[in-house]
């Protein structure tokens, strides 16, 4: 088996290689849809929305987000181009290089930020298990060791990692983990004093529901690089939303819920701390390997993002971006990356509510004749979408910004291209 970094990231995806099937979507998903990131998130709601708020938030705003992001899964493999090459038939040649660069800036923040929760949790299990004057509870330590794993993972590719690691055993471990969370959760919680509690106010529903999707649309500028390798878009539609919904929500309501049962505090390491307590912190130590693919995700993508710039291989970009990624959570404290959620929203919303409108109404799933150097119409269009989300978000942040700002992007490049849509259907 070819190793999925050695393919170009313009070009598609060979017949022989697209060798994923719903299964393995459900895997990736599944997994890529829980951690200790997704867990955090959970505990970033809690306080102001309480267990039952918070859950409804995490419902709504993964069901929707999933299905946009299964979506884009499908034109990956319609077209077997990356996610970026994807975006190149809607925004021409020179239009992807703008969210080539915003998503090779998310992603190395994204991988960072992945790195960082490792290495604090891997730290506080360390601490636990041998002592807070122990080598195993240094920071630089994990941080390198996260890193690397990382980074190695990139490097051998999608079809390499998930087909021989996760399907056929890191699945496993992680859906135990949250078995043994949940079941930890309810044998020593009082759930119904909880649910009945409601939040400070301090968070709308609406805002919620705008944290909680930015977490699959944080995903939409990568879903085509793995879902290229799947020749049937029904498996790949199933398999995303079935794996993330599934996953996301699981893992994000139980951070809600850990956190308002035994980290009311909200804080990250307060979290950590209860999670650790269950299970002799074996579950979190599953839940915290598996972020490593969270983390491989980010490097592997930030690398194809960069390939479609720069004539470099893959596989070399990946090693320099997770070098990058490590160096940054070496520095870097973990902090408050709710603002961080947000606006990957107000970019990447307005955007794919354009690529679908012109993938599925516009071309009705079928490649472009050509692609122009700069399709001035869907730039235009991403930017006044781009431009309500953040108003919607500033005069009227109770109604939420992420869905009327991808509906009104997509919407109005449809209104720009009525007059190509009439000849694709002709055609």
């Amino acid at each position: 088996m070819s190793s999925s970094s050695n393919f170009s990231p313009d070009q598609p995806i060979p017949a022989s290689q697209r060798l994923f099937g719903g299964r393995d979507l459900f895997v990736l998903w599944f997994s890529l849809g829980t951690g200790l990131m997704v867990l955090q998130v959970g505990a970033m709601l809690a306080p102001g929305l309480g267990l039952a708020g918070a859950i409804l938030a995490i419902v709504l705003g993964t069901a929707v987000g999933v299905l946009l992001l299964a979506a884009a899964g499908v034109i990956g493999s319609d077209t077997g181009l990356s996610a970026m090459g994807t975006l190149r038939l809607s925004l021409g040649r020179h239009g992807v290089r703008l969210p080539a660069v915003l998503n090779l800036l998310q992603l190395i923040g994204w991988g960072s930020f992945e790195i960082i929760v490792m290495r604090d949790a891997a730290s506080l299990l360390g601490a636990r298990a041998f002592g807070a004057d122990s080598a195993w509870t240094s920071p630089l330590l994990w941080t390198l060791c996260f890193g690397a794993l990382a980074t190695l993972l990139a490097i051998c590719g999608p079809l390499t990692f998930v087909r021989k690691i996760l399907r056929k055993w890191g699945i496993w471990l992680l859906i135990g983990a949250c078995l043994w969370l949940t079941w930890n959760l309810f044998a020593k919680a009082d759930l119904s004093a909880i649910w009945q509690r409601a939040g400070d106010g301090s968070m709308s529903l609406a805002v919620g529901f705008d944290i909680v999707i930015a977490m699959p649309l944080s995903w939409l500028p990568l879903i085509a690089d793995y879902s290229r390798f799947a020749q049937h878009a029904g498996r790949v539609f199933s398999g995303t939303v079935l794996g993330y919904l599934l996953g996301n929500a699981w893992l994000m309501s139980l951070g809600v819920a850990y956190t308002l049962a035994f980290a009311p505090s909200g804080e990250a390491n307060a979290l950590l701390l209860a999670l650790a307590g269950a299970g002799l912190g074996i579950p979190l130590l599953l839940i915290l390997l598996d972020e490593t693919e969270n983390a491989f995700a980010d490097i592997h993508s930030g690398a194809v993002s960069t390939g479609l710039l720069l004539p470099i291989k893959v596989e070399h970009l990946a090693l320099a971006i997770g070098l990058l990624c490590t160096l940054i959570a070496c520095l870097a404290p973990l902090a408050q990356y709710e603002n961080f959620l947000l606006l990957i929203g107000s970019v990447f919303a307005p955007l794919f509510g354009v690529v679908l409108m012109d993938h599925f109404v516009i071309r009705r799933r079928q490649l472009p004749t050509r692609v122009e150097g700069l399709h001035w119409q869907a730039l235009l269009a991403w930017a006044l979408g781009v431009a309500a989300y953040h108003g919607i978000a500033n005069l009227a942040p109770q109604f939420g910004a992420t869905l009327p700002a991808l509906m009104l992007a997509g919407l109005l490049y449809g209104l720009l291209n009525v007059s190509r849509g009439r000849e694709t259907a002709q055609a």
